[in-house]
């Protein structure tokens, strides 16, 4: 039997734990993140709560989300068995913790993280679950630096699980967070894994602590860094630019936004991740030899550690 007590005792405390080192970043006279508790309403046909934690217009980050939540079911949407036949018609029980941080300075990256798990049973049947997860980190006027050490975390992170982990969920995040209708990546990439079972459960659990663990180290030393750094209009007209990108990718091919629309989940909290100010321009590219353009140079996959 999974204990999913004990899944749901670390994703809330994890989410816990990232809102404070967020606050941080932000400092007193920053922005704080609201709570925003939800629950569905009783006699639904899919259950759960949640709780979001969500900044707008703060110090540093101009809209950031860290939100747990905990759907249950009777039946896995179509997206959880499209892999996984057999589970058609399983209860279920989906868990875990997103996070999207966009900053408003330019020369800072938006970050990306989520770990999660789900737990599917049918009567007189053992349970089974599975685990997913990573972390991308989306420049716009990238420091290589910053990106070794984003990298280096997450291998530092996933070194004790074997040596060719990192390596196989890079690869992963690579070809993930792509979008295939402007043959783009989205960003510089991470660490993506999904429907992880191999090993068992204490080992897939792990895991997944480790990625989520290790976002605050990954992360947040590059704000510090950057969020001083002056900038202007153009650098801002850029930024909003490249999050269309971000949208893109979220509403058209990201399979934990399918799978929270499809699942019943809250829609406030699915769509934290999509950044305040965005635009569209037509046919456009940068001038060769910008520093626009050097974000192009950095975005083909390549070994950053």
């Amino acid at each position: 039997m999974i204990a999913t007590a004990t899944l749901k005792a670390y994703f809330t405390g994890l989410q816990t734990r990232l809102v404070a080192a967020a606050e941080a970043i932000e400092g007193e006279s920053g922005g704080r993140f609201r709570a925003d508790p939800w629950q569905k309403e009783a006699g639904q046909p899919l259950g759960g709560n949640g709780l979001t934690c969500i900044v707008e217009g703060g110090r540093v980050f101009e809209r950031g989300g860290i939100a747990f939540s905990h759907v249950t079911g009777t039946a896995l949407p179509a997206s959880a068995t499209a892999k996984r036949p057999e589970l058609t018609g399983c209860a279920f029980e989906a868990m875990g913790v997103s996070l999207v941080l966009h900053p408003e300075n330019p020369y800072c990256p938006t970050a990306h993280m989520n770990v999660r798990a789900l737990v599917a049973s049918k009567p007189g049947e053992d349970s089974v679950g599975w685990f997913g997860g990573g972390m991308d980190l989306t420049p716009y006027y990238p420091f290589e630096d910053d990106i070794r050490h984003f990298h280096g975390t997450c291998k530092q992170a996933l070194a004790p699980f074997g040596d060719d982990v990192h390596a196989r969920y890079k690869k992963w995040c690579d070809e993930y967070f792509f979008l295939k209708h402007r043959n783009e990546a989205r960003g510089v990439g991470g660490v993506f894994f999904d429907d992880l079972s191999e090993g068992g459960f204490e080992r897939c659990f792990a895991l997944t602590q480790a990625v989520g663990d290790a976002f605050n180290d990954a992360y947040f030393p590059i704000i510090e860094r950057r969020r001083d750094i002056p900038c202007g209009e153009r650098e801002r007209d850029f930024q909003a630019y490249r999050r269309g990108r971000y949208v893109e990718f979220n509403l058209v091919w990201d399979r934990g936004t399918l799978f929270g629309l499809q699942s019943g989940g809250r829609t406030e909290s699915i769509l934290m991740s999509l950044p305040p100010v965005v635009k569209w321009r037509y046919d456009w590219t940068p001038e060769a030899g910008s520093p626009e353009a050097q974000l192009y140079d950095v975005l083909p996959p390549r070994d950053w550690v």
